[in-house]
């Protein structure tokens, strides 16, 4: 399993109801085969609406540090600790896990 093919996806409910999706995965390129990309990064959604994205520290074969990465951004955003913004997930993505 990569994090090419298989993303990890997470959703949090906000304090103020809002739902969020939380992605941690290789992204869509247009141009370049996901077999080819080795970035890895995070993404927040409202709905359809992209929120945040920023790059990460991860590997593509690193699934189970994107599953904890995730788990830890939706902590964060349900306690209130994190605004839904790259601003705010940009230092748990540059954190070597």
């Amino acid at each position: 399993m990569s994090l090419r093919g298989e993303p990890v996806e997470r959703t949090a409910t906000l304090p103020d109801g809002r739902t969020i999706r939380v992605r941690v995965g290789v992204p869509d390129d247009g141009y370049i085969p996901k077999r080819e990309l080795s970035t890895v990064d995070v993404e927040l959604f409202e709905g359809e609406r992209s929120l945040a994205f920023v790059n990460t520290v991860l590997d593509p074969d690193q699934t189970s540090e994107a599953l904890e990465l995730a788990r830890e951004i939706v902590r964060g955003l349900e306690s209130g600790d994190l605004e839904p913004t790259a601003g705010a997930i940009e230092p748990l993505a540059d954190t070597l896990r």
